[in-house]
């Protein structure tokens, strides 16, 4: 009798079992260098844990009504986790990913315009174009054979398509090797210090991001020289594109956004937004990779896409949805944002579970994607999980690729439509396989990253 073939199950940390209890100083070292090799069983299997880790009571929640209940149903009694704030706002300040109370919600405000359906469908040609101007990159390695990193590859697609489409081409870089300083940024800057983990007043420097300020300096002069270039052209009457940046100065005021938010703002989507993206479409090659039966679902459906009459891209999302659902389950297995940290303003309860005031609430993707409660073979890449007969089966608050309630992603739907537009155009035309060398592993450095790159052949399919 015929077998399935055993599906793809992608490198990750094995859980440490119940009984393994690791004492306080490998826990230390453990988060120091990768968080995302803590987490124990009772993470994967219970649906909530209260626990203590350095003198903080921490409630770990994995059990979707309970997440509903800390993101949705009583959201004002939670404000943001401190470590989580004193490791992101080094590097984001107000931005939104990190700004609370009235400047949050100015922010917020601010942009929501943007990233309306109708807007995001106006970016769809430009995603479609800066992809099939990047996809010349593969001509020459395809006939070569060369070996591509694809991880950084991806760095740079995903930071075009952001310039073209939210800053009309107008972000003044100072340097050819973006996707370099964009790793450099993140490894210097976008990781635990130990006087993090101490609750350490910000003031005081953190020694593992000393390296990272010369890089963050060079990101602040990007915005600040971007913005007033467009400053220049607006106040000398010149006709400017009616994008995100121009948006934002238009919010500048008392009433709106200060100078210094809109900044911070930008530093969040060129530094935080384009970067989520960028790794989550390498996870996804990475798999289909080495799942050969699922990327010929892909290709497939790809194929007989183009070889009918191709709707224009802003209508690609829903026409390709084995696409998307690779996309989806890459996510699932690769959160690009892999916590998810709260504090409790007051007292509170779900059922059974007692919430006191100052508990850390973690909402862990990374666990919450692979919960043995939830997932059948959680561990394993299944993108038919996502396929649309399928997708009803799958709770609202198991699954936050984007988060969830007042503060859920506001470019989820940009960055869906961008990873479908370009998986299309890329798996159109070539075929992604690994190196022998092609081992990553993950690795938390505000986004799941994969430590050793993603060095993949690439092949022409036609």
């Amino acid at each position: 009798m015929d077998t399935l073939p055993q599906p793809f199950v992608p490198p990750a940390p094995v859980p440490r079992k119940r009984e393994e209890i690791p004492g306080f100083l490998d826990i230390i070292r453990t988060v120091l260098r990768n968080p995302l090799e803590v987490w124990g069983e009772p993470s994967y299997e219970d649906p909530w844990i209260h626990t203590r880790f350095i003198n903080e009571r921490t409630l770990i929640a994995n059990d979707p009504g309970l997440i509903r209940h800390v993101l949705v149903d009583n959201a004002k009694n939670y404000r943001m986790g401190t470590i989580r704030q004193l490791i992101l706002r080094p590097i984001l300040r107000d931005g939104l990913l990190t700004a609370e109370g009235p400047t949050w919600k100015r922010s917020r405000k601010a942009m929501a315009p943007v990233f309306t359906p109708r807007h995001i469908d106006g970016f769809a040609q430009a995603m479609l174009e800066r992809t099939q101007a990047y996809a010349g990159h593969y001509d020459a390695a395809a006939a070569s054979g060369a070996v591509r990193d694809i991880a950084r590859d991806m760095t740079e697609l995903t930071f075009d398509i952001l310039s073209q489409t939210l800053f009309s081409g107008d972000i003044v870089t100072a340097t050819d090797d973006f996707a370099g300083d964009v790793e450099t940024l993140l490894h210097t800057m976008g990781r635990v210090d130990p006087l993090d983990l101490v609750k350490a007043p910000h003031w005081i420097p953190r020694p593992t991001r000393l390296r990272g300020n010369k890089v963050m300096a060079q990101f602040r002069k990007i915005v600040d020289d971007t913005l007033g270039a467009r400053r220049k052209k607006i106040e000398s009457g010149i006709d400017v594109p009616d994008d995100f940046l121009t948006l934002l100065l238009r919010r500048e005021g008392p009433d709106g956004l200060s100078a210094d938010e809109i900044n911070d703002n930008i530093i969040t989507f060129i530094g935080a937004g384009h970067e989520t993206t960028a790794r989550a479409l390498g996870w996804t090659l990475y798999c289909l990779a080495n799942a050969a039966g699922e990327r010929q679902f892909v290709e497939d459906e790809i194929d007989a896409f183009f070889a009918g009459d191709v709707p224009p891209p802003q209508k690609w999302l829903d026409a390709l949805p084995k696409t998307r659902a690779a996309f989806e389950e890459a996510m699932r297995l690769y959160p690009p944002a892999p916590s998810i940290n709260r504090a409790a303003l007051a007292d509170d309860r779900y059922g059974d579970c007692v919430i006191p005031r100052d508990v850390t609430v973690l909402i862990m993707p990374w666990t919450l994607h692979r919960h043995r409660a939830l997932w059948e073979m959680p561990d394993a890449f299944i993108p038919s999980r996502f396929w649309p007969e399928n997708r009803e089966t799958i709770d609202r608050y198991q699954y936050l690729p984007f988060g969830a309630g007042p503060r859920i992603c506001i470019g989820a739907g940009f960055a869906l439509l961008e990873a479908v537009i370009a998986l299309a155009v890329l798996l159109s035309r070539f075929r992604f396989d690994c190196t022998q060398d092609c081992k990553p592993w993950p690795v938390q450095k505000l986004t799941t990253q994969p430590q050793g790159g993603l060095p993949m052949i690439v092949t022409a399919r036609r």
